[in-house]
């Protein structure tokens, strides 16, 4: 098997966009909630968001962007910023030997929205001849393919907020398997329109802390009451090994281990102990060859609702040990919130970060600790502390989880 690394990083998020912003992001424990903005939801219970603001016409020109869903444009942002990071140019990257994997849990929400709006009140022949490939969820590995000339392997991941390190762990194993040698992967989403947050309110997924957004994400902490929706996207390049060592590319960390398991449980509530989580962590270390001991840090899911906050800590210790055995626990969603099928990408960004630069990102807002959740959550304050391993970790509602291991190239 191939060995696979990270060279390029391509956040795109509410706390910073491009590598360098958001680790100064999370290094300063930045909130990227606020009240929503794009549109009036003074009539949901729900009214606060992680936006982006973002000028799209920076990076997309006019009559492109009209044509793209937003999540496909945070896709082609966070591929344009990944790719440069790694020092990788079009000429570079073309050709058959490079691919792309991008995974996203809701594609173009906010087109189907607009345009079923304009059908119903101007008519069906008003509907954009765009609308198809504008909402379905292949369109950001499509056009990530398209932007860059990437005529080799080319997939998409439809797997809701493990969308994201779903895509990773297939671009790894292409990789793996000799069948390409470069692949820009990761997540996006575009989930902050009407539907998307009324859906979400309507189910009781969401926190109601309107009149304090920036305190609304609080995973592991007794006053959790949902998750903030986010948007954004977060994108790498992986690399193979032999192949990033002989042109001189600066290597984040390398990729070592991936798993998949479902909870074939509930449509959305996770399996009680979190016996589905905690599959994909065994066999992503398993897959890795690596003791759970030996792993300095784990990136949760932690999306600040009361079953997953808890199954998830249940998972973390029935494979790592209670506190003190078990490694540092954190949840950059209670800075970004939960961007669904883009959290894999930016949480996994967020984890190679740690391994690199050795900092932990921290727990924003965890000031009333639950005594059901008795792990060190890296409170409030990033810390330093030197990484060789670390996990990150995503699950979604359909059961489905995935895990993703990382470690400093030795």
């Amino acid at each position: 098997m191939k060995r696979v690394v990270i060279t390029g990083l391509g956040p795109v998020t509410n706390i910073g966009v491009g590598a360098e912003a958001f680790l100064q992001g999370q290094h300063d424990a930045k909130s990227g909630i606020r009240r929503i903005e794009s549109f009036d939801a003074s009539d949901l219970s729900v009214q606060i968001a992680g936006e982006i603001d973002l000028d799209i016409h920076q990076w997309l020109e006019k009559k492109e962007a009209r044509r793209l869903d937003r999540y496909v444009q945070f896709a082609l942002i966070g591929s344009d910023l990944a790719l440069a990071d790694a020092g990788l140019s079009a000429d570079d990257v073309a050709g058959e030997r490079s691919g792309t994997a991008v995974g996203t849990g809701i594609g173009g929400l906010g087109s189907w929205y607009q345009e079923t709006e304009k059908m119903f009140s101007k008519g069906a022949m008003r509907v954009s001849p765009f609308f198809i490939p504008m909402v379905i969820p292949n369109m950001a590995s499509g056009h990530v393919a398209m932007r860059h000339g990437l005529t080799g392997p080319s997939t998409s991941v439809v797997t809701a907020c493990a969308s994201g390190s779903g895509a990773i762990g297939d671009a790894f194993r292409i990789i793996q398997r000799g069948e390409a040698d470069v692949m820009v992967t990761g997540g996006a989403e575009a989930p902050i329109n009407p539907p998307g947050i009324a859906g979400f309110a309507v189910m009781k997924a969401l926190s109601t802390r309107n009149d304090d957004p920036e305190t609304a994400s609080r995973p592991f902490s007794l006053s959790r009451d949902g998750f903030v929706a986010g948007e954004g996207a977060g994108m790498v390049v992986l690399e193979e090994l032999e192949h990033a060592r002989a042109r001189g590319a600066r290597i984040y960390a390398e990729i070592v281990g991936y798993a998949t398991s479902a909870d074939a449980h509930h449509i959305t509530a996770p399996a009680p102990g979190g016996a589905g989580a905690a599959r994909s962590i065994r066999w992503a270390l398993d897959d890795a060859g690596i003791d759970a001991g030996d792993v300095s840090y784990v990136n949760a899911h932690g999306t600040s609702t009361p079953a997953n906050d808890l199954n998830e800590t249940l998972a973390i210790k029935s494979i790592f040990g209670e506190r003190g055995e078990a490694p540092p626990v954190s949840s950059t969603k209670s800075m970004t919130g939960h961007t669904l099928g883009a959290a894999g990408g930016i949480e996994a960004i967020a984890t190679i970060q740690a391994v690199h630069h050795g900092v932990l990102p921290p727990t924003r807002n965890l000031t009333e600790p639950d005594p059901e959740l008795d792990l060190d959550y890296v409170p409030n304050e990033a810390r330093e502390q030197s990484v060789n391993v670390a996990v990150s970790e995503n699950f979604a509602f359909g059961g489905q989880n995935a895990a993703l291991v990382f470690k400093r190239l030795a």
